[in-house]
């Protein structure tokens, strides 16, 4: 499968053996059973045709193998690792639930607290002397997080896990070539920022991400978020489940208390939500979505 190709030519399929530890963090391995696709693993099959299962933790993994193949700076690399440590079951369906539509960053202040209450991860830093602060403050590394139209490790993995098993038009030697191409450079603001070594590459990249940012603002995706929000919130609102316990609880495990709850109109929207056909989707007023916009730097100048 793709996922495991891609894992294998970063750093050549080998995990650095500083991370082996931290890989068995129980706040991280949560996230083995939070898929990326925001909850849509569970959709009708109609809508959404995965051709493998990818999860927020296989994210953080490749994520992090990006910035160790570019920098070998093992501070950096765990910071990587972690920065999606504070997502909630569903992802970004919950910025929906939350009405942050265009920044989607409403859950990211759950991302501290979560780090510094797993005491197993504070250990392992206190062991490799990493403050970790430098961990929970993820975004004071550019080559992790940055502003759009900027590319950071964070948004090149994403465009790549999202071309692989959703937009489906990235191939193999696509992503080889994507791989081998990138580089750091500095930017005209001074900031370490990941680039490209060769136009092509770049405009590749840049088209991936263009046809990703055209499915997210398609009338069906944002109807099926939107919809899975309202079953979450209306679970919340009649005390099924807490707010809280959407940091806590992997998807499984939730949606197995959804699917068993005796309530006829969650009932209802569970299975519109597992059922629907594309045709059946209505039309509706579009959220001002988040736009995602690249326009990466090639020989370290922007295009």
């Amino acid at each position: 499968m793709y996922l495991n190709y891609y894992k294998q030519i970063l750093n050549k399929g080998i995990i650095p053996s500083f991370l082996l530890d931290y890989l068995e963090c129980p706040t991280l391995r949560r996230l083995k059973k939070v898929g990326y696709f925001c909850g849509m693993d569970y959709a009708s099959s109609y809508i959404y045709d995965f051709p493998e299962y990818i999860s927020r933790f296989d994210h953080s993994l490749t994520t992090a193998l990006i910035i160790y193949h570019l920098t070998n700076d093992k501070e950096v690399t765990l910071a990587g690792l972690f920065h999606d440590i504070g997502t909630p079951c569903f992802s970004h369906v919950i910025d929906y639930m939350n009405k942050d539509y265009e920044d989607q960053e409403s859950t990211e202040i759950y991302t501290e607290n979560i780090l510094k209450s797993d005491d197993y991860l504070r250990k392992l830093l206190q062991r490799d002397n990493i403050d970790i602060e430098k961990i929970v403050n993820f975004k004071k590394y550019s080559i992790v997080d940055n502003k759009r139209p900027k590319l950071c490790a964070d948004r090149l993995d994403g465009v790549i896990l999202k071309s692989m098993s959703w937009s489906k038009n990235i191939s193999k030697e696509d992503i080889f070539k994507i791989v081998k191409n990138i580089k750091i450079y500095s930017n005209e603001f001074n900031e370490d920022e990941i680039g490209f070594k060769t136009l092509d590459i770049a405009n590749l990249v840049i088209n991936l991400s263009n046809y990703i940012d055209y499915l997210c603002h398609e009338n069906y995706d944002n109807y099926m978020m939107r919809l899975l929000a309202n079953i979450t919130s209306l679970a919340i609102e009649k005390e099924y489940i807490t707010y809280d316990e959407l940091y806590v609880l992997n998807e499984e495990e939730l949606w197995n208390i959804f699917t068993n709850i005796k309530d006829i109109d969650i009932i209802n929207m569970i299975t519109e939500f597992k059922t629907i056909k594309m045709e059946d989707i209505p039309d509706i007023k579009l959220d001002k979505v988040k736009i995602r916009s690249l326009r990466p730097l090639v020989k370290g100048v922007r295009i």
